[in-house]
């Protein structure tokens, strides 16, 4: 089985990338150019030069899954997070449909399941993700999709919970420990065709998520 990464080159990319290369799992990274190539070959993968607001069906050739953890970032405005966040993930859901991929694995976010409940201010990227998402559920593509909270630079601790936390301030995950939850979901197929709150929490990953 060969996974490609799509936005190997972010922060949970390069994690995944290393714990799966850790593992002996060679994935295809792909990545929008050379110097990112570089980088995540030294971290164990193959990568592809493609480009999301572009044709990037190339990256797809030789996979059996795909994994989405690609994001226009916080930096950039509404326009970027339509094109890469919606539209970039709905083409590589049809090309995914298209190449006959086993497993869809959607790095989301909180509030895609409600965007009316959420901040304001980021509307525009919870809309973005539910659209993404909603894609993904009626594409008729294997999936599963994973909304995590707030995102952190902790350790990873291999511990998470799928529920809704009570109080605001324990709505975060630690990037390590998403990466270790696409992980699990690759390998296991328990978790296909379910959608995941991802938070920190005390349960082990392997039995939060099945």
């Amino acid at each position: 089985m060969t996974t490609l990464i799509i936005g190997a080159h972010g922060q949970i990319g390069q994690l995944l990338v290393k714990e799966l290369a850790d593992h002996h799992q060679k994935p295809k990274a792909m990545v929008r150019n050379k110097q990112q190539a570089e980088a995540v070959r030294s971290l164990g993968a193959d990568p592809v030069i493609a480009d999301l607001e572009a044709d990037f069906a190339h990256a797809f050739e030789g996979c059996d899954k795909v994994v989405f953890t690609a994001g226009s970032g916080a930096k950039t405005g509404p326009d970027k997070t339509i094109l890469v966040d919606l539209w970039g993930a709905i083409k590589a859901v049809d090309i995914a449909k298209a190449k006959g991929i086993k497993q869809f694995v959607m790095v989301s976010s909180r509030g895609a399941e409600d965007p009316e409940a959420g901040p304001t201010k980021i509307k525009h990227y919870t809309v973005c993700k539910k659209l993404a998402d909603d894609h993904l559920l009626a594409s008729g593509v294997p999936y599963t999709i994973l909304r995590p909270g707030r995102l952190t630079d902790d350790d990873a601790t291999g511990r998470v919970r799928s529920q809704w936390p009570d109080n605001a301030d324990d709505q975060w995950i630690s990037r390590a420990d998403v990466a270790l939850a696409i992980e699990h979901c690759l390998d296991s197929p328990g978790t296909l065709g379910k959608v995941y709150p991802l938070f920190h929490g005390e349960q082990p990953i392997s039995a939060c998520l099945g």
